[in-house]
């Protein structure tokens, strides 16, 4: 009887071994920031992909939630879902959005969902200051990247993710950044139309064509070996665009076997082209810094480099000033 557990427990260990072995040899790699690796059968868990995926990802978004809201669209599907690409330091940011154009109850019978996206930092100390503006807000979600101007794109893709994962039922999806102003009422009731037929496959913003910048000097600089062709595909402005909620799913799935770029909104421009989705320009959105003025503000939809006290300085006025026309 000893002999055949000794036996037993030789080939337990044995078989173990040789799965190890194999699954350290194919694992996949990246050079991204702060990625860690996982083997093939953690990929297959519904918190990391999505069914129907064939072949094996080159970019299999590897990375668990530090923080989370899965709950957030349980009850009820947004009308809007809005995703914040923040900083951990730009707390006075976040809180501006907070109680002004990102404020959750705006408006009255249509359902609107903030959520602020972070990777991880390196500073214990912020990431804890993090958690605990978390537990008083629930509108954050952390993955474990590390959080840099790099690590944008695993950023926006958090959101995609989040997005078909835990808020698949909602109409349109906004991703803009904590230093833009949004004049909601355009954005609700001129774009969006709440009570018209949601659209699909559909995205929109300020569409830039245009090529990589190869001088090394530059904060957009493309390696040629990153990106050897000499033109992108049209992009919407990563300072803001709009789309349909069933485009967070696609994109999200495309970038798994699509090589990362650290442009955020050129690769999202990459992952539309090989879904056939051809982003609509739109004038009301845009990615420069404006001065303010109540007329010029009520055509846009979003303006660039907004201070939290300029933010609410616009919002109050605009607030108080509905009844006068321009």
């Amino acid at each position: 009887m000893a002999s055949k557990v000794s036996c037993l427990y030789v080939l337990t260990v044995v078989c173990w071994a040789s799965a190890l072995w194999y699954l350290s040899i194919t694992r996949p790699t990246s050079s991204y920031t702060g990625h860690r690796q996982i083997n093939s059968i953690s990929i297959a868990r519904k918190n990391v992909s999505f069914g129907n995926i064939r072949t094996r990802p080159i970019n299999p978004h590897s990375f668990d939630f530090l923080i989370n809201e899965p709950n957030k669209c349980e009850k009820n599907a947004p009308f809007l879902v809005i995703l914040i690409s923040t900083t951990h330091k730009e707390f006075d940011a976040r809180q501006a959005i907070r109680e002004t154009w990102g404020d959750e109850n705006n408006f009255k019978g249509i359902r609107i969902a903030t959520l602020f996206l972070l990777g991880k930092n390196a500073d214990p100390v912020l990431n804890q200051m993090v958690e605990q503006e978390s537990q008083i807000f629930h509108d954050i979600i952390v993955e474990d990247f590390i959080d840099s101007y790099h690590n944008l794109t695993l950023k926006t893709l958090m959101g995609m993710r989040w997005v078909a994962t835990f808020c698949s039922k909602a109409k349109y999806v906004m991703k803009t950044d904590s230093d833009i102003f949004v004049n909601m009422d355009n954005l609700i009731y001129k774009l969006l139309k709440p009570n018209t037929k949601p659209r699909r496959r559909y995205f929109t913003g300020y569409v830039i064509n245009g090529g990589p910048i190869r001088d090394v000097r530059s904060k957009w600089y493309m390696p040629r070996d990153l990106y050897p062709d000499s033109n992108y595909p049209p992009f919407c402005s990563g300072t803001g665009y709009i789309f349909s909620a069933d485009v967070a799913e696609l994109i999200y799935k495309t970038s798994l076997h699509t090589r990362l770029l650290h442009l955020e909104d050129v690769y999202v421009g990459l992952c539309l082209r090989k879904l056939g989705i051809h982003p609509f320009q739109n004038s009301g959105f845009n990615h420069w810094k404006m001065a303010y003025s109540l007329c010029r503000y009520r055509r846009v939809i979003t303006v660039h480099q907004i201070t939290p006290e300029e933010m609410h300085r616009i919002w109050n006025d605009m607030s108080s000033k509905k009844h006068l026309r321009c």
